[in-house]
């Protein structure tokens, strides 16, 4: 070979050419997939939110619920919605006012497990004792004089749907409760009421409300 020949440059592998295409194509599919994730997290959808608290054994009714638009991804189907929500559908739990109503927290009429009685104490009922509070019944059988027996746990878990107190009453120790109890406590429950046991109500340290 002369110094004048000219010195032709050897051509690049494939495979340095293959390499720079696959790291353009990993970068433009990163940058889509932010791109999606992104969208995904703007969309939103109706869901119910509890426009009160509702107990344990309510039927959930329309005016107990107004619609919000949340941005939830794939949980979405997690929480009731226009289109989930089937109507006489009664609660299973306590939910909050202004929680997002989550399906299982839901359950069809037929399936419930709890009823509600009114019961009236013989004695004041502690003021932190509200709608959504988590009680015990307690039961003393009747005894001479108009004096009560030993008292004993009748219902262990009870819900608290409402309180009335009558004004009229001065010592303030006329109170009825309405409470969600379970089917199984109502026989020994409506014993109580009929022998003319008093009652009293005791909130459970700890327990949500």
């Amino acid at each position: 070979m002369t110094s004048a020949e000219t010195v032709r440059p050897k051509p690049r592998a494939f495979w340095a050419d293959a390499r720079f295409l696959l790291g353009i194509a990993l970068i433009v599919a990163s940058v889509a997939g932010v791109w999606i994730v992104v969208a995904s997290a703007r969309q939103t959808a109706p869901v119910f939110a509890a426009a009160r608290t509702i107990v344990p054994g309510e039927i959930v009714e329309a005016s107990d619920l107004h619609v919000v638009e949340v941005a939830l991804g794939q949980s979405g189907d997690a929480y009731a919605s226009p289109t989930s929500l089937e109507p006489g559908a009664v609660a299973t739990r306590t939910i909050e006012a202004g929680e997002l109503v989550p399906r299982t927290a839901m359950a069809d009429a037929a399936a419930a497990t709890t009823t509600t009685v009114v019961v009236r104490t013989v004695g004041d009922v502690s003021a932190s004792v509200t709608t959504g509070s988590v009680v015990e019944v307690w039961a003393a059988p009747p005894g001479e004089r108009g004096e009560y027996g030993t008292p004993r746990i009748l219902v262990p878990s009870a819900t608290v749907v409402a309180v009335s107190r009558d004004d009229a009453v001065v010592s303030g120790e006329d109170v009825s409760l309405e409470l969600v109890i379970a089917r199984a406590d109502v026989a020994a429950t409506l014993a109580a009421l009929g022998d003319g046991s008093g009652l009293s109500v005791v909130p459970i340290s700890g327990a949500a409300s």
